[in-house]
């Protein structure tokens, strides 16, 4: 099985935070999904004939393409791939773009899930963040997709946002809670060098918000959430019964995935492949650079990808994938996180608790590091 993933880089409005590829230059759309209908031909053969189960539209602002763009992309992919028991369809969506029309004709070309850009339930704080939605409107999209038929939708929220901590945060808590949407994800907010809100920080205009608020948000995010009966399933995504995101899952558990479009990655197993992050080298055909993955780079994934999860790993998998002297090296490296309590080894799996997931990364570094000076 394996996934497809197609980038639209295309956005109204470049909000102060996002450091993915993205351009403003939307009279480029309609050659850009030429193009990427055209890769789809030139890459039939990338995943091996394996069947499609999960399909995404991400960017960007893919709900900025008309249903005719978005049909060509899905027609072209079921002409050159197995379709016949895709799973799941996702459009990720800004809340002004859905309109009751543009909705019901979604939901007719065989998009089932929604991912909707709210970010903050605080008119303040997406200006601050420079949306182009207002809270309001942002309940009102999520009405009207509910109304369209869409029972599986996801919500994305940011915490750690400089000044708006606090009542503002739990306001946004207290109206994501009230919409009682199947899905929710929760990310903390990163300063980038090539972002607006990196622009201000170089300038002292901007002071990030403390690692120690940054944690409190994260466990305030955690505990309501689970006790309003949703499941910390990954670092920054929670799930009622049923409704974990099966595309991104897949990341996580090592499934093949062909990435379309500018800046699309792209992962077969034994390799990874990216397109260049710009559209007019995009249209002009420029070939996708390679990486050829070593036991090392396969086995660090490993690390980086399973403990990203509530379910973390077996280490008899880890044994047999890559040998039993590394699952004593890794063993002997998680001693101390476990002591501290970063680390459960539980039935057989290591994970990190899902409360302790905001430091997966030095949790991971600290097994990695361990096992090479072993």
């Amino acid at each position: 099985m394996a996934g497809i993933y197609y980038h639209i880089p295309f956005c109204k409005r470049i909000c102060s935070y996002c450091d993915f590829y993205r351009t403003a230059q939307r009279n480029r759309l309609p050659e850009v999904i030429d193009a990427m209908a055209r890769e789809i031909d030139a890459r039939a053969g990338y995943l091996g004939g394996a069947p499609i189960r999960t399909r995404y539209f991400g960017g960007g602002t893919p709900s900025l393409c008309t249903v005719g763009q978005l049909q060509t992309l899905l027609r072209r992919t079921a002409e050159r791939f197995d379709c016949s028991a895709v799973e799941e369809t996702t459009l990720e969506a800004n809340p002004d773009d859905l309109t009751a029309d543009y909705l019901a004709a979604l939901r007719r070309i065989g998009i089932d899930r929604l991912s909707i850009g709210i970010q903050s339930f605080d008119d303040a704080c997406l200006r601050f963040m420079n949306r182009r939605h207002t809270a309001a409107e942002a309940e009102d999209a999520v009405r009207r997709a509910r109304a369209a038929g869409f029972d599986n939708l996801t919500v994305d929220l940011i915490f750690g946002v400089p000044g708006f901590g606090g009542t503002s945060f739990e306001r946004s808590l207290d109206r994501l809670l009230a919409l009682d949407v199947p899905h929710v994800s929760a990310y903390l907010l990163t300063v980038e060098p090539r972002t607006r809100f990196g622009v201000l920080a170089a300038r002292g205009e901007l002071q990030e918000v403390p690692d120690t608020r940054c944690e409190e948000e994260y466990l305030r995010i955690h505990e309501r959430l689970t006790a309003a009966g949703y499941c910390h399933y990954e670092v920054s995504n929670y799930a009622r019964e049923g409704f974990r995101a099966r595309h991104n899952s897949r990341y996580w558990d090592g499934t093949p995935y062909l990435g379309i479009g500018p800046a699309a990655h792209s992962y077969d197993g034994a390799s990874r492949q990216w397109n260049v992050a710009s559209v007019e080298r995009y249209l002009g055909g420029e070939a996708p650079e390679r990486e050829l993955l070593t036991d090392e780079d396969r086995r660090l994934e490993y690390l980086l990808t399973r403990l990203r999860t509530a379910e973390g790993f077996a280490t008899a998998d880890f044994g047999v994938r890559f040998g039993t002297a590394r699952l004593e090296r890794l063993l002997a490296a998680a001693r101390p996180e476990l002591a501290a309590g970063r680390l459960e080894l539980c039935e057989g799996r290591l994970r990190i608790p899902p409360r302790r997931m905001l430091v997966s990364d030095a949790v991971i570094a600290a097994l990695a590091g361990g096992e090479e000076d072993g």
